[in-house]
């Protein structure tokens, strides 16, 4: 950051300081004692003062004061920009399912650690540049492409939204190069991911915090995004509204169709589950039952509110390297919630029309992303 013109030569200053070298923001009171303070502002924005150290402080220690208090102060960081985005208007007009995305999105900066072991959302923006953002945005993109570009949509709205708000100069986020994300499109055997199903049946049996023991939803939620070909936010969205008489109203998203399951004893045994699971958790924390069906969630997470994306997408993950660590399932085998969408759309009986009807998707074209299934056709000249 440019410094601004030199400071004038203050004979009021201890003689063991090089004027030359002082930090940014600290002033020397010679009256008294002397001492060093800085000018802050209070939440009504008036400028107010804080002695920070003694006449006897050095050059080096005030240093290292004024770094510490850039460290512990959160204003001006990306995670503060964050956090005045998510409580202004602009936030909370967008949809649903994009305000949990930019949550995500926030928790991933939090998580991706820089050279001196703080989290990137910890940096102050005005310190940003192309090449820091383009780092990033590379270095997610080593184990997850999909993420990056995720996160770079997320910056470069958050940035456009504080430099029209006065928070930031620019938009260090334009004109990044996103990720090649890999078309891997993983659908498991159904072996394996009945195996697996299983598996997180019996690790949610186990007790709370016990040795092996996993979140007791997983199974039943699986059970339902396969049955019901929906993605694991569309589970974890659904509520006691989309139970009705014919079988189970999906809430599917990107444009594609809702339609009714019907009710089979597999899929009411997994709802039936998560219900009763829903009304253990909320007894147990005395918590007041809602009394809209549309405000009461399926899945809860153990302190009875409703479970989120995040901390679904970090639960299936926990699962699956638990179940490659015991031996259920290799390597090879991995695969995302997602998969249970593909496998389901894969697995549908019928013709193209049939999946299509079945999975929602308005353009046929999308079933070449979700089915796998290889046709039977009659040979030629019959």
């Amino acid at each position: 950051m440019k410094r601004g013109r030199p400071r004038a030569f203050n004979p009021n200053i201890p003689a063991h300081v090089d004027q030359r070298k002082l930090p940014d923001g600290a002033y020397f009171d010679h009256r008294w004692s002397g001492s060093w303070y800085v000018l802050e502002k209070n939440p009504d924005g008036r400028r107010a003062r804080i002695n920070i150290a003694s006449a006897k402080a050095t050059v080096a220690e005030l240093h290292k004061i004024m770094e510490e208090r850039r460290q512990d102060d959160p204003r001006g960081t990306i995670d503060w920009l964050c956090g005045e985005f998510e409580k202004s208007d602009k936030f909370k007009q967008l949809a649903a399912s994009t305000q949990e995305d930019y949550r995500y999105c926030r928790l991933a900066l939090n998580r991706v650690q820089t050279r001196d072991g703080k989290g990137f959302a910890r940096l102050q923006v005005s310190g940003l540049s192309r090449p820091l953002i383009q780092r990033l945005v590379d270095k997610i993109a080593t184990d997850r492409p999909s993420t990056a570009n995720h996160v770079l949509r997320y910056l470069r709205r958050l940035f456009r939204w504080g430099q029209n708000r006065g928070h930031c100069a620019g938009n260090p986020a334009d004109g990044i190069e996103s990720a090649k994300e890999r078309k891997q499109r993983r659908i498991p055997p159904v072996e394996v991911m009945m195996t697996v199903i299983a598996y997180a049946a019996r690790c949610g049996a186990l007790p709370a915090r016990s040795k092996g023991a996993q979140p007791p939803y997983l199974w039943a939620l699986a059970e339902i995004a396969f049955l019901c070909r929906l993605r694991g936010i569309e589970v974890v969205t659904l509520t006691d509204a989309n139970a009705v008489e014919q079988g189970l109203m999906t809430n599917r998203r990107k444009g594609s169709r809702d339609n009714i399951v019907a009710w089979t004893p597999r899929l009411r045994a997994a709802w039936d589950y998560l219900v009763d699971r829903r009304g253990k958790v909320w007894a147990a924390k005395n918590a007041p039952v809602p009394m809209r069906a549309e405000d009461r969630p399926l899945v809860v997470s153990e302190d009875g509110e409703a479970l989120r994306r995040a901390a679904l997408g970090t639960a299936w993950q926990r699962l699956i390297v638990a179940a490659i660590a015991d031996g259920v399932i290799t390597a090879d085998q991995r695969f995302g919630l997602h998969g249970f969408k593909r496998r389901g759309i894969t697995d549908t009986k019928g013709t193209r029309h049939d999946k299509q009807e079945a999975s929602g998707h308005k353009n046929e074209s999308m079933l070449d992303v979700y089915d796998f299934s290889v046709p039977v056709v009659r040979p030629a000249g019959e």
